[in-house]
């Protein structure tokens, strides 16, 4: 397809007689641009502008051919999502750009959630890197592989707070912490937008705001409600970090707070994200947000499509509700002419600041896509950044890292399934592609290691699960023979190894969108499989993949080893073998608390003590906050991860233990390499606030360094502490600091810490 030439665009501009080429820069020029454009929109095209439609009818063909072209044609359409390659989106954008009345461009969003045609790990499995450097770079590649395909626009990052999970969803997400949650905010909104100046930048839009996280029972999109000072300290954190970070967009969801659905809270969308915050991009819908309000019980179509547009939704998702309901509202009076031509203004500002009507093809360059895109350096990029994602949660007998030399079994239904390999939401990915374990196992071993295969199971007993899990035309490998029989071929292969390494656990679907799980324990079948395989004496070393933290208390009591893999994305298979073999020493530090039952759950690092608390560590006292069956403790706490080394804390070291006002705390600690090899250490501040105006957390994540100490090395590590680590919301929503008592800890993880309490006075 011919390029559009310089003069064909300006002569569109002409055509609608627009003042000159926008400056690339937004302000007092952008709002003039605008200001003139909407002069000459009639109320049709300012509602089409805030309609964006699935693009899923016109992907395989020309776009003049579709029943869209002619909304687009009408000015109807404000963009398109989830379109694929420069081709397709060249052709509608001509449309838009060439045969509508205002020449105006569309939008083109993706759900470019953890990569793009190169995939990364799970968003969460990518928080447990604690390398903001690294969460930056993987969303740099993104926005460079989707903008060389096209795409400006991702829904993405995803933010929300998750404490439980059974909740699917928590897998898109960076955990249970606000602090590491808005750090990585922060790093994926730069990753992606940068400036917004170069065809390599794109619009992030955070989401879910506000509090998908909390839904209750774990169930996807269901009722969440709290108070709002939990709201602000422990939920809104990671919004607000993205917006400070300068977030184009803001995606509403699903759920309600307080009452109201968020895609209608005004609350949320106008009194918190824009009054309070300073938001200036604009808020888009999820998938049909509006119309589920009817569902809600909140009206018919043109009563909630009135109600999100008077709480600050500026576009509408799939629905169509602003396209064909708004303009009777407004005859009848229902919403208002100003708060219509505010959410178009917001809509078009977006596309001024991507430089859109500049240049319309901004993202339209072909020859990108075969020169940036599923690269070997973006791989390379991948595979390192994996192979620091992974959690080493048990090495008893340092199992790992293995030899090469003898022979391995590699077992489990996880082993030899490329598909599974990107996890949920790799909607770009082409799954042939990745690298299974196998494969990586192969190409690690350098032929000096025999590795055995067996599926010895499949992923679960009842097919229908796993065909209600499924998603994205991944494959099964359901093997039809009966269990007994595959698992004994399991056991054969392994009594022929010097070791067994056994992939199990969920599937990319069991967790993400819609897969919520009220058991979160790995599949039974898959229990008995690794019973099977610990009975042959041999040692076992567990490679788990999970969209979640699970259950696995009775693995952590009988398997020796056990490494935690997520979903490591297009490279995961090669940076898996990385890590067994030992040419990446283990560094991933978890950012979830893991249960020892789901009867636990929610469980969560920061709680409260409760009048009645129980000493850390203990169990069971009458009278005090604990169970009858189980103690308090998890499995594994936030913070945790071992390694192929052994780091030793001395002790903690403060500036002072009494302070004043704006004096500012340094924290000092040395942390030793004491084991033979050169080794990362997560050192995490936390700090707690021993007497509040309200109930105060038992320990709050204020800092943390990642450091690489060779063996033998020390180094000492410097926390600056400041009032504002001391801030948070009281009982009036009011941020501040009181003064009192407060503990600060520095450590491996949130369990084993230093302390020393210090005074701090006004």
């Amino acid at each position: 397809m011919k390029k559009t030439s310089l003069l064909a665009i300006l002569s569109i501009a002409a055509a609608i007689q627009l003042s000159a080429q926008p400056p690339a820069s937004p302000g007092p020029a952008m709002n003039t641009f605008i200001t003139n454009l909407m002069s000459k929109m009639t109320l049709d095209e300012k509602l089409g502008q805030l309609n964006l439609p699935g693009a899923g009818d016109i992907t395989t063909g020309q776009a003049s051919n579709s029943n869209i072209a002619g909304k687009i044609k009408e000015g109807k359409v404000g963009g398109l999502f989830n379109i694929k390659s420069v081709a397709k989106i060249r052709d509608v954008q001509k449309v838009a750009v060439e045969q509508s009345r205002l020449k105006i461009p569309l939008l083109f969003g993706m759900d470019v959630i953890h990569g793009y045609e190169t995939v990364f790990p799970i968003p969460l499995g990518l928080s447990c890197s604690w390398d903001m450097d690294a969460v930056e770079k993987s969303a740099r590649i993104a926005a460079t592989e989707a903008s060389a395909d096209g795409i400006c626009w991702t829904f993405s990052p995803m933010v929300d707070i998750s404490r439980d999970p059974r909740w699917g969803r928590i897998a898109e997400g960076n955990g249970e912490d606000p602090y590491l949650g808005s750090m990585i905010a922060k790093a994926m909104v730069k990753g992606y937008q940068r400036d917004l100046k170069n065809n390599t930048d794109i619009m992030a839009c955070v989401k879910h705001y506000a509090l998908y996280g909390a839904a209750e029972a774990g169930r996807d999109y269901n009722t969440t409600d709290m108070s709002r000072v939990r709201m602000f300290n422990e939920y809104l954190p990671p919004y607000k970090a993205a917006v400070d970070a300068g977030v184009g967009s803001v995606m509403a969801s699903f759920n309600e707070v307080d009452g109201i659905p968020a895609t209608a809270n005004k609350f949320l969308q106008t009194d918190v994200l824009r009054t309070r915050w300073g938001f200036k991009g604009f808020v888009v819908t999820d998938y049909t947000g509006i119309n589920e309000m009817i569902d809600h019980g909140l009206g018919d179509l043109q009563t909630v499509s009135a109600l999100a547009l008077k709480a600050g939704i500026d576009m509408d998702m799939v629905g169509e509700g602003f396209l064909t309901t708004l303009k009777k509202s407004l005859q009848q009076g229902k919403v208002t002419q100003a708060q219509i031509d505010a959410a178009c203004r917001r809509v078009l500002e977006a596309k001024y600041k991507l430089g859109l009507f500049k240049d319309p093809y901004k993202y339209c360059d072909e020859k990108r896509a075969a020169a940036e895109i599923f690269t070997d350096a973006n791989r390379k990029e991948a595979r390192r950044i994996a192979a620091d994602c992974f959690v080493l949660l048990k090495n008893q007998g340092n199992v790992l890292p293995l030899k090469r030399g003898g022979t391995i079994a590699l077992v489990g239904p996880l082993a030899d399934n490329k598909e599974n390999m990107p996890g949920t939401w790799s909607v770009a990915a082409d799954f042939t592609k990745s690298i299974s374990v196998l494969q990586g196992l192969k190409d690690a071993a350098r032929d000096q290691t025999k590795i055995i295969y067996a599926q010895g199971s499949n992923l679960d007993e009842d097919s229908v699960f796993e065909v209600r899990a499924g998603m994205f035309g991944k494959s099964l490998h359901r093997d039809p023979r009966p269990v007994e029989q595959s698992i004994q071929e399991a056991v054969q292969a392994a009594s022929q190894a010097d070791v067994v390494v056994a992939a199990l656990g969920e599937s990319a679907e069991m967790s993400g969108e819609s897969s919520s799980r009220s058991n979160i324990e790995i599949p039974k079948v898959q229990q008995r499989l690794l019973e099977a395989l610990l009975r042959t004496g041999k040692p076992v070393v567990l490679v788990l993949f999970t969209g979640r933290p699970l259950a696995i208390k009775w693995e952590n009591d009988n398997a020796p080893a056990i490494l935690n893999v997520w979903f490591g994305g297009s490279e995961a298979g090669h940076a898996i073998a990385d890590v067994l073999f030992g040419d990446v020493n283990p560094s991933g530090k978890l950012s979830t608390t893991w249960p020892q039952n789901v009867g636990q759950v929610p469980l969560y690092y920061n709680h409260k003590t409760t009048g009645r608390p129980l000493a850390e560590g203990a169990w069971f006292q009458k009278f005090r906050s604990n169970y009858l069956d189980v103690s308090n403790d998890p499995v594994y706490p936030f913070g945790y991860g071992l390694s192929y080394t052994h780091f030793t804390y001395g002790d903690l070291v403060l500036s002072s233990k009494s302070l004043k006002g704006a004096q500012k705390l340094t924290a000092s600690v040395t942390v030793t390499n004491d084991g033979a090899r050169e080794g990362k250490e997560v050192v995490q501040l936390y700090i707690r606030d021993l007497v509040g105006s309200i109930t105060r957390p038992v320990k709050e994540l204020k800092g943390f360094q990642k450091i690489t100490l060779s063996a033998g090395e020390t180094k000492t590590v410097t926390f600056t502490i400041s009032t504002e680590d001391l801030k948070f919301y009281n009982s009036d929503l009011k941020y501040d600091w009181e003064p009192g008592e407060f503990d600060i800890m520095v450590g491996g993880n949130s369990r084993d810490a230093k302390s020393v309490r210090v005074n701090w006075v006004k």
